[in-house]
């Protein structure tokens, strides 16, 4: 029966994620979170408490989706340089109707959240914050690698990086032409690999 709880709860919550990120926060009503986890009202604050910490374990999903799925990619680079350049040209390349297309969920928190619900900004900022220092390992990686100069700031390299995915995205949302974000995304890849230029 715990496997079957487990399952349901794992089923509800990615439910709520996708519902999350098309909607919002604010936007989400009891109502749209009862049709999308074919739960009653009385169900889901039983499960889940609250809506607010409903997308509190939401957004944590996201990020832990997110992050396992660079380090996966990190993990089939040739080398972590490369890995990191690759990364825009596989958000250029997704199927139109991929759901990783949409701007980063923990970037819409952060802009629908910050003045009204400060629990939920923050653990948005937080996870932010950890993804950043993901990019940072990796900019270190290919410090030690000898692909970027020995003076090379991992952390400063990695807040540029984030911004540079960030605003990839949000291109892509907005409806920028595939081929402009073909070759947007090519420029920041080339500009990341330009990094190890005087290495």
């Amino acid at each position: 029966m715990a496997r079957a709880a487990n399952y349901d709860r794992d089923r509800a919550l990615d439910a709520a994620l996708t519902l999350f990120w098309r909607k919002g926060y604010h936007a989400t009503s009891l109502k749209d979170l009862e049709t999308a986890l074919h739960m009653k009202p009385g169900s889901i604050y039983a499960a889940f408490g609250s809506k607010e910490n409903l997308y509190l374990l939401a957004i944590e999903r996201y990020f832990e989706a997110s992050r396992a799925g660079f380090r996966a990619q990190m993990a089939k680079a040739a080398t972590p340089l490369s890995g990191l350049a690759e990364q825009f040209q596989n958000y250029a390349n997704l199927a139109q109707e991929d759901p990783a297309r949409r701007a980063c969920m923990l970037m819409k928190t952060v802009v629908d959240t910050t003045s009204t619900d400060p629990k939920i900004a923050a653990a948005s900022k937080q996870y932010l914050d950890q993804m950043c220092a993901e990019f940072a390992e990796s900019f270190e990686a290919a410090r030690i690698a000898g692909e970027l100069p020995p003076d090379a700031d991992p952390k400063r390299l990695a807040l540029r990086y984030q911004a540079n995915i960030s605003a990839l995205r949000i291109e892509m949302l907005r409806g920028t032409s595939r081929d402009d974000i073909l070759k947007l995304a090519a420029d920041m890849a080339q500009e990341t690999m330009e990094l190890g230029a005087s290495a």
